[in-house]
């Protein structure tokens, strides 16, 4: 490694955004014996939406050397319902690899900490204002201080530095347009919900504006919400559109008979969209900040973990070989980086667009074969040779960036 203080520099490597994403790539970088410095504009623990995990995020979460057991439910697998047709089917996901329903507050600051007891210099509060990635060097002015490093990983979710900053975010305008939640707490016993706490499994019932999500989590509570894709009725606002809703849904008036809402009623919009500038000359995107997709199958924390661990290997042999500031680093990854965004954003189009739930989801008992792939792509297992799924899914769209 090259002596940084004589060099020039204060950190081989600058993480700005300490969630999933950049507490991943900046504890991997320190194991690999890199100096790195992660910066994050908030504090932990802070609220975060995104509770369901896949379980193809197992492999990274044991290379960070943490227990993502300890506190969370056990998750079994997803399913599908409509309630108007009485319909529903269950994908089994934790075959090959475990998973869990988590709550984001407390196990995005247990990510975070574990960067810091791997030799990150951890900084909260403290906001990025300005990035400059030079031929020589990555100049970062904050809040708080000024640094000068060789590489620069953005992690900074939906904010997307170095996308915005270069004017390269791109929105994905058929998928879904905003979501509303809240959470409940004491969910009263009973056989439905005994069930759907002893499975872990995710509710998704399917409505006409868009679709519903039902997460248990530890302790008898419930992630609760509703993405919508079709235009807002106007006689409402978001919070009341929710209301509507959960109340039409039976399941749900089931289950949040006797409970009580804990948490204010939330939105967010801005949804889908791609990074067309996801890496360059000393700097590379990972997480929300490379793209972020309808959160239908899942996918955020599961893209942010494979992402930042890709980038983070990819990096270490950059600063290795002294070829940190090629602005090509990353192409070979990011090849493997949109097979799987991709695949995922062709799958929630088809979500929508060609009503997959009803014909290919509810109708897959019929076709063992076909069941075991779409379980193989809501678990996360992307990076095959041998699923048709997935075949056909990127056959009809080439040129998706």
């Amino acid at each position: 490694m090259l002596d940084n203080k004589q060099n020039g520099f204060d950190y081989d490597v600058a993480v700005v955004g300490g969630g999933p994403a950049g507490s991943t790539a900046a504890t991997l970088l320190a194991q690999y014996g890199h100096q790195v410095l992660l910066l994050e504009s908030g504090r932990h623990p802070r609220f975060h939406i995104g509770e369901s995990m896949l379980p193809f995020s197992e492999p990274v979460i044991q290379r960070l050397g943490i227990d993502w057991s300890a506190g969370n439910l056990s998750k079994s697998g997803a399913v599908f319902i409509d309630e108007a047709t009485e319909q529903r089917m269950f994908f089994p996901l934790a075959i090959n690899r475990k998973t869990y329903q988590i709550e984001r507050g407390p196990f995005d600051q247990m990510l975070f900490e574990n960067a810091g007891k791997h030799g990150v210099e951890t900084h909260q509060d403290e906001k990025v204002l300005e990035v400059s990635c030079q031929p020589a060097g990555v100049d970062i002015v904050s809040d708080k201080g000024q640094y000068r490093c060789r590489y620069l990983i953005d992690a900074t979710g939906r904010s997307a530095l170095m996308g915005r900053k270069d004017k390269a975010i791109k929105r994905i305008e058929n998928l879904g347009k905003f979501a509303v939640y809240t959470h409940f707490q004491n969910i009263q016993p009973g056989e439905e919900a005994d069930e759907l706490f002893s499975s872990g499994n995710i509710y998704v019932p399917v409505v006409d504006i868009g679709w519903i999500w039902i997460i248990p989590l530890a302790g008898r509570r419930l992630s609760v919400g509703l993405v919508v894709q079709k235009e807002r009725p106007k006689d409402c606002d978001a919070e009341e559109l929710l209301r509507r809703y959960l109340e039409a849904s039976p399941i749900l008036s089931r289950l949040l008979k006797g409970a009580e809402q804990f948490a204010p009623v939330r939105v967010e919009a801005d949804f889908s969209y791609t990074n067309q500038s996801r890496y360059g000359a000393r700097y590379a995107c990972c997480g929300d900040a490379a793209g972020f997709l309808d959160p239908v199958f899942s996918s955020g924390v599961f893209l942010a973990f494979t992402s930042a661990a890709r980038i983070a290997d990819r990096a270490h042999l950059g600063l290795t070989d002294g070829r940190e500031a090629d602005p090509a680093l990353h192409a070979e990854d990011d090849e493997k980086y949109l097979l799987g965004f991709n695949t995922m954003r062709l799958f929630v189009e088809r979500f929508y667009q060609s009503n997959i739930v009803h014909n290919l989801f509810f109708e897959a008992d019929r076709d063992p074969d076909l069941k075991a792939q779409i379980a193989q792509l809501l678990a996360g297992d992307l990076w095959v040779d041998d699923n048709k799924l997935q075949q056909s899914l990127l056959a009809g769209r080439r040129g998706v960036s």
